[in-house]
């Protein structure tokens, strides 16, 4: 695997924002309009992540989560080879998109470390803008083949019909992508699925995280992935759409810009 761009050696310290410091919201906000991600420490309990949880984001319960809105992270040891189960096992996860089989995922996702694995575990995020440029070096038929309307299926049979690249009016881009046994690809774009997966996992960023610590991500930007692990490791995730305004999507690479006839793709 290559290895993480320089800027990114200590990518925890390079997004990293105090929660304690004044203005720490505010300045939360515009990092993840910016970036679209960040890192944070000091919420050492369930009570702390729940509390900043609800302080950042309108909570969205789903499928896996607790009542009180967060989802627990842990090798259950009862979900082996389960499609779309895969988080709750010990092995490497994909990069992906969270809630990509619905037809609107959340926008933020937190995930804060509870116990670190004895071995292994580090989350693996992978900038989409990043992915989404590189598709288009050299030729831009797999970013615009990838864009193409209702090009994929995400999820079980109440799944989601969309397309890996969003194009809105305005030219900014979202992304949405799973590559397990819960994602069905047009015949169109299926050749180029390989190579999206590459992308994925070439711009992948480790990001080790101890007891406490965590990130916050843009959904529409970042994808997530882990590496296998070995003992029992545990976090919480928070999903949910934020408190503040934020635009669609990212702005791409200004020579990735797709022409108007593919804007707003459904």
């Amino acid at each position: 695997m290559r290895r993480a761009p320089q800027l990114y050696a200590d990518a925890f310290a390079h997004h990293h924002i105090d929660l304690a410091a004044p203005g720490a919201d505010s300045m939360l906000a515009a990092q993840l309009r910016d970036t679209g991600l960040v890192t944070l420490d000091g919420l050492t309990s369930r009570n702390a992540v729940i509390a900043f949880a609800n302080r950042i984001m309108n909570l969205v319960p789903h499928r896996d989560s607790d009542s009180d809105g967060l989802t627990t992270i842990r090798d259950t040891r009862r979900h082996i080879n389960r499609a779309g189960f895969a988080g709750f096992g010990n092995g490497d996860l994909d990069p992906h998109t969270e809630r990509s089989g619905t037809p609107a995922p959340p926008r933020l996702m937190l995930l804060v470390c509870g116990q670190a694995a004895v071995t292994g575990g580090e989350p693996l995020l992978t900038d989409g803008r990043a992915v989404h440029a590189g598709l288009f070096i050299g030729g831009w038929e797999a970013g615009l083949t990838l864009s193409q309307p209702r090009t994929a299926f995400f999820g079980a049979g109440d799944g989601h019909a969309t397309q890996v690249f969003t194009v809105h009016r305005d030219q900014r881009v979202s992304v949405r992508v799973r590559f397990d046994g819960l994602s069905h690809w047009s015949p169109i774009v299926q050749p180029y699925v390989p190579q999206l997966r590459t992308a994925a996992i070439r711009h992948q960023i480790p990001l080790p995280l101890a007891p406490g610590q965590g990130y916050l991500l843009d959904n529409e930007r970042w994808l997530h992935g882990r590496r296998a692990f070995a003992g029992d490791r545990l976090c919480w995730r928070a999903l949910g759409h934020p408190r503040f305004p934020m635009p669609q999507g990212f702005e791409p690479a200004p020579e990735t810009v797709l022409p108007p006839m593919l804007s707003e793709a459904g």
